[in-house]
């Protein structure tokens, strides 16, 4: 009941539609009701009147309710889907704003195939929510009601007969649908996020799939998450043929049944002839509004298990918070690192151990360091992805600050640069929104990238392909050193800028680098020992911890680590 409340919250702010949407819907189907009575009425009248013109109040009825059944129809699916697709626009938009702050610390560990499910399919299941989940059973309410009226006048126990089929239909059955969907429904929304994430998975690893031959074996795993969330499927269609069955038993059943009270009363007197018929199609008419209350539980569950995904990640706490008061953006770039301990998990061994730094303005600073030393962990920390103490910018612990502040600080050169599937201009305007072509053509000029873009055909406008595949790793790492001078941060933080890199392109772009950072703050994190020589000076990292620190002559000249990776990467080159 909870995850539905929570549902219901979507609809508050548009109260005033959902009631004209049930208004409207009640009037269809008692349109709809009258439409069957009058015709019914009309025909039993014509079997035995006298002349046309008694017939004329009965003719013009039955045309008025035709038509307004239609009118009303229209109007209501206009309704009532403007409300559906501005409701799910608002649970687009609150599920952005819930997992941002979760980015990256709380969702590193997630699919992004089960994201990608959770943020469309689960979303686009609930479009079903309001138009044949929710707004059904009010209409239903409001049909039952005005039919143990109707019938009611005729005789009580005709409109008892109704009522309690009328409820039969509604209640009973979608008692029972709900008593048989509740696994269901949770099976078919968990399947077919698995079935997805699957086929994500195996879109973005296909070329390594083919390099391995492995796309027979990966194909037979989408059959099966294919299989089972068919299987599920099947077990559904079997209800709903089952649920349609009985449906169809209780409509014809109820019909019957006033049919049967009905004729004794005509029998007797106590009502005129020409209403037999009345009853009868007036009744069957009625079951319009129930009759898809018991499909509507069955997607009711669906819907819910969406929402009990969605509410799964929006209700996480994000790792990261803001102060409830804030200090102002840092005055300095005075970076301090005192003592710093970071882990992952509370019951996961450290990443960093008694890290210590200084970075004053201008100070350049390598961290070097084997794989899985904590080099990019240090990086994540400095920009805020995740919170630990020990960091200080302009002498105050950076927790202290807004996290958009603190990133205002730096720029931010990584290891696996991302690219959207835009233009080179929309990528590099990230940095800079406002900024002039001017620029943006000086910070490509710095970065050695100008003269490459002018040789497309379209210049800055080119498109980069998803993730930049349509560019080189070194074309892109030379955009993302563009957009990093774009937004001319006080803090260069280059996490191994040269990753994946031939060794022309990488003494290149190093070479571009030392240009570059002349003049500024930087922090540069490599296991590569290249360009280290421009460097103010060096930490190794071993296992989180700093074992040497100094300049590049100092730790050559000292036996440890740095000298070990010296020669080991020199001795590769030869």
């Amino acid at each position: 009941m909870r995850t539905l409340s929570r549902l219901f919250s979507f609809l508050f702010p548009f109260w005033p539609q959902v009631l004209l949407s049930v208004l409207l819907g009640a009037l269809t189907i008692g349109s709809s009701i009258a439409l069957m009575s009058t015709s019914a009425w009309l025909i039993s009248t014509a079997a035995i009147a006298l002349s046309v013109a008694d017939l004329g109040v009965s003719v013009v009825s039955t045309r008025l309710f035709g038509v307004s059944r239609a009118v009303f129809r229209y109007a209501e699916r206009l309704v009532s889907h403007s409300l559906t697709f501005r409701i799910l626009a608002r649970l687009r938009v609150w599920f952005y704003q819930a997992i941002e702050p979760l980015a990256p610390a709380r969702l590193v560990s997630a699919r992004s195939g089960d994201l990608l499910s959770r943020v469309i399919a689960d979303v686009e299941t609930l479009d079903n929510l309001f138009v044949r989940v929710l707004a059904p059973p009010m209409v239903a309410v409001v049909i039952v009601l005005g039919m143990a009226v109707f019938m009611g006048r005729f005789d009580f126990l005709l409109g008892l007969v109704i009522t309690l089929f009328l409820l039969a239909v509604g209640a009973g059955l979608t008692a029972f649908s709900l008593l048989l969907n509740r696994r269901l429904g949770k099976q078919l929304v968990e399947t077919r996020s698995i079935l997805r994430a699957d086929l994500v998975d195996s879109v973005q690893g296909l070329p390594d799939l083919m390099a391995f031959g492995q796309e027979t074996a990966w194909l037979e795993r989408i059959k099966q998450s294919g299989r089972v969330f068919s299987a599920v499927q099947t077990r559904m269609a079997q209800l709903n043929g089952l649920q349609s069955g009985l449906n169809s038993l209780l409509t014809g059943l109820g019909v019957w049944l006033m049919l049967f009270f009905a004729i004794p009363l005509v029998s007797t007197g106590k009502i005129d002839g020409v209403y037999l018929a009345v009853i009868v199609l007036g009744s069957l008419a009625s079951f319009e509004a129930v009759q898809n209350l018991p499909q509507a539980a069955q997607l009711l569950e669906a819907n819910l298990q969406s929402a009990r995904r969605l509410f799964e990640i929006a209700d996480q706490s994000p790792a990261v918070t803001d102060p409830a008061e804030p200090l102002p953006q840092p005055a300095s770039a005075d970076l301090r690192v005192s003592q710093l301990h970071f882990s992952y998990e509370v019951h996961l061994p450290p990443v960093l151990s008694d890290l210590s730094f200084d970075l004053p303005p201008g100070k350049k600073l390598a961290i070097v360091g084997p794989s899985g030393a904590g080099k990019s962990t240090i990086a994540s920390l400095l920009m805020r992805f995740w919170d630990a103490e020990g960091i200080f910018l302009d002498g105050k612990d950076v927790r202290a600050y807004r996290q958009v502040d603190v990133r205002r600080m730096f720029s931010l050169v990584s290891q696996n640069t991302y690219l959207f599937n835009a233009t080179l201009r929309e990528n590099l305007l990230l940095a800079r929104p406002w900024a002039s072509q001017e620029e943006i053509e000086s910070a490509c000029q710095t970065a050695q990238l100008h003269r490459f873009i002018l040789s497309l055909p379209h210049g800055y406008e080119t498109m980069v392909g998803e993730r930049g595949l349509q560019l080189s790793g070194g074309e892109r790492q030379r955009v993302a050193i563009a957009r990093a001078l774009l937004k001319n941060a006080p803090i260069f933080i280059f996490d191994e800028p040269t990753a994946n890199l031939d060794a022309v392109t990488e003494r290149n772009l190093v070479e571009t680098l030392q240009a570059i950072i002349a003049t500024r703050s930087v922090v540069w994190i490599t296991h590569r020992l290249i360009g280290l020589e421009a460097m103010d000076e060096i930490l190794v990292l071993d296992s989180g911890r700093i074992v040497q620190r100094g300049t590049q002559a100092e730790l050559l000249a000292q036996e440890g680590l740095y000298r070990k990776m010296w020669d080991l990467q020199n001795r590769a080159l030869l």
